[in-house]
């Protein structure tokens, strides 16, 4: 089925790394790492902007800082990502997912993502939305 809405993308992804900003772990990592990255959803069309550096989460580009790098991809990879199912490099040679700007630095990110998995399907479930499990 899939994300009904930009909403959810946001809600769901977004949310995610709002969640890594609390773990003692991943939070100042993801700080020290001093990117800003952007994920640009298709179907539905949802953009997230990670500024990584002041621990925030925004909706779209507008009025957020100038991404470092973007990933654009349908909303189904993504999900299917946080849910431990995508291979990133694998992806983005079969061009499932296009990257603008520093790959290299989001590479280096990755596997701070691996931890967040079982929330991510934890969040999924807890809302009901068993649907987009993969």
């Amino acid at each position: 089925m899939g994300f009904t809405d930009a909403a959810e993308v946001r809600k769901y992804i977004g949310g995610i790394f709002e969640t890594a900003f609390e773990d003692a772990e991943i939070g100042p990592k993801l700080v020290d790492s001093g990117l800003v990255f952007a994920f640009d959803f298709s179907s539905p069309e949802a953009v997230v902007v990670v500024d990584a550096v002041n621990k925030r989460v925004h909706e779209g580009f507008e009025g957020s800082p100038d991404p470092m790098a973007t990933m654009v991809m349908p909303a189904d990879t993504g999900n299917a990502y946080w849910q431990g199912k995508v291979n990133l490099p694998l992806a983005m040679a079969k061009k499932k997912i296009a990257v603008t700007g520093n790959v290299a630095s989001l590479l280096k990110l990755a596997p701070l993502g691996k931890k967040l998995f079982p929330v991510y399907i934890d969040n999924l479930k807890s809302d009901g939305r068993e649907d987009l499990l993969v």
